[in-house]
């Protein structure tokens, strides 16, 4: 998580860059008593799950849920039921880009519906993840007043909740009493930190043999996250709207039944191309009131207007995948949700000089003058200043949610307040 999938590991010496650099990550260590995926680790299976239990002392699994408001995790549903055909305690997390109280009761909303339709057990753990740009820009007293009320609107659903968040950040940006605190230490044998809370993640980017990707590691203290149990004082919502596999159950759809109507065009599989990246689109429909939705088969050669769901006008989803079928390219917005691209809108301005534009991309950078990449940090008069503890390794991947262009020069930020400039960008 931390700007997940972090992007940014937070280690406190050069050194233990240069670990991460030459790819020195499963050690003897803490416990991993909890994994936690995603989609970046693709749709994990049973075998998966038992080789970890087996093999490494996993007992728990988290798998993110969902995002803001839009956003929904297209391996959570297949993560959940293989993780408990394994045997494994499952959880869930949402990331969290609430900075009000009335913001974290509709991502709780939408957290916990997506989290029903995706199979998550009543009584199962539903994670705040707080580390976004917008907490940081907060007050404590206001990220604590969101985040209490985030963990009080899940339990409506029949979810316990907690507050994952970055070490550095307790007690500065948010009060954390008992949560699940991320830090990682150069060297986390024999180590326990942060013990009077349910859990303490201290690696990012641990490596099982058999799994896909990198992954967080966690050490439990307690039976927060291998138990299913009533939240106390709450009681279970189970009249959700939302269906299976769709995430347009927001304030930014809209059900439509008679205004879109049941449509169909076949073509051929091979005009079928699909691609993959994440980043966030605009869409309007300046024809009607709302965006329309397609579905698309599974061998491309269908194209479906769905005639039950749509999206609101001048609203913002995220996206992971296109697919271009009979010349048209398409967004996926939610599981087998598709918005055609001419109802994108604003997706190419261009930053001037000091401006900033926001998306979601994932960017990969290389410093053929050096072994690691430049990191920098924005200063209140608009200059950039070097890190200079930390940088980013070679031929590595991460994901950026704004450029800012700052004396001509593009940068692109890939966590709070650090940024690579675009000529490392390859």
């Amino acid at each position: 998580m931390v700007l997940k999938r972090r992007f940014i590991v937070a280690l406190t010496t050069f050194m233990s860059l240069l670990i991460v650099f030459f790819g020195a990550t499963t050690v003897d260590a803490a416990r991993s008593d909890m994994v936690d995926v995603s989609n970046y680790n693709g749709d994990m299976t049973v075998a998966n799950f038992q080789d970890m239990n087996n093999n490494y002392g996993v007992k728990a699994v988290v798998t993110k849920i969902s995002e803001g408001t839009s956003y929904k995790d297209s391996t959570a549903a297949n993560n959940i039921s293989t993780a408990q055909a394994a045997g494994m305690y499952i959880s869930g997390y949402h990331y969290a880009h609430y900075s009000s109280v009335s913001g974290a009761i509709a991502e709780a909303d939408y957290a916990a519906q997506t989290a029903q339709a995706d199979g998550l057990p009543s009584g199962a753990v539903l994670v705040a993840d707080v580390e976004s740009s917008e907490q940081s820009a907060s007050s404590e007293s206001q990220n604590d007043a969101d985040n209490a009320a985030f963990m009080n609107e899940v339990a409506k659903y029949g979810y316990r909740s907690t507050i994952y968040t970055m070490g550095s950040w307790v007690g500065s940006v948010m009060s954390v009493s008992q949560g699940w605190i991320a830090s990682y230490p150069y060297d986390p044998t024999d180590q326990d930190w942060y013990t009077s809370n349910h859990g303490w993640q201290w690696s990012s980017t641990y490596t099982f043999s058999g799994s896909y990707g990198n992954f967080d590691v966690s050490e439990l203290y307690d039976s927060f996250f291998t138990s299913y149990q009533s939240p106390t004082g709450s009681t279970t919502t189970t009249g959700s709207t939302t269906t299976s596999g769709s995430s347009s159950t927001n304030s930014g759809s809209t059900s439509t039944s008679s205004s879109s109507s049941s449509s169909s065009s076949s073509s051929s599989s091979t005009s079928s191309t699909v691609v993959s990246g994440t980043s966030v689109i605009n869409v309007n429909n300046a024809s009607g009131s709302f965006v329309p939705l397609v579905s698309i088969s599974s061998d491309g050669s269908t194209v479906q207007t769905l005639s039950s769901r749509a999206l609101s006008n001048n609203s913002a989803w995220q996206t992971d995948k296109t697919e271009t079928v009979d010349g048209v390219t398409y967004y996926r917005v939610a599981t087998n949700e598709w918005v055609a691209a001419q109802y994108l809108k604003d997706n190419n301005s261009s930053a001037s000089q000091g401006s900033s534009t926001s998306s979601m991309s994932v960017i990969k950078v290389n410093n053929s003058n050096s072994n690691f990449v430049q990191l920098m940090a924005l200063q209140d008069d608009g200059t950039m200043k070097v890190v200079t503890n930390r940088a980013l390794g070679n031929n590595t991947s991460w994901q950026t949610d704004q450029t800012k262009v700052v004396d001509g020069v593009t940068y692109y930020r890939v966590a709070t307040n650090e940024w690579v400039a675009g000529s490392y960008i390859i």
